[in-house]
């Protein structure tokens, strides 16, 4: 249900394979780099994805790990304006006995 249904690629009828030919010495002074034969690489089958790895499990995992650290730093926040509120009051308080 949670696994996405990718298309069949296409199979190529007709492999291209890339023989270089001798270039005649008058349009390039350098030697070739290597005497081998390259070919192009085969076309994958199924284009391989970021994504492609993830079940339902771990998306579950990611999604309540990601709730709970939100959870966290909100209750962090609200004890950081209660400490600042209450620091706040007593500075105030303090202040005004002095005066009297």
């Amino acid at each position: 249900m949670f696994r996405p249904k990718y298309p069949e690629a296409p199979k190529p009828s007709i492999v291209h394979v890339h023989v270089p030919t001798a270039v005649p010495a008058a349009q390039h002074s350098h030697a070739p780099a290597c005497s081998c034969q390259h070919t192009t690489a085969p076309a994958p089958t199924r284009p391989a994805g970021v994504l492609s790895g993830l079940n339902a499990g771990t998306v579950g995992a990611v999604v309540t790990v990601g709730i709970v650290l939100t959870a966290l730093l909100a209750a962090v926040a609200v004890t950081a304006i209660s400490v600042a509120v209450a620091a706040v009051v007593m500075r105030s308080l303090l202040a005004s006995q002095r005066r009297r």
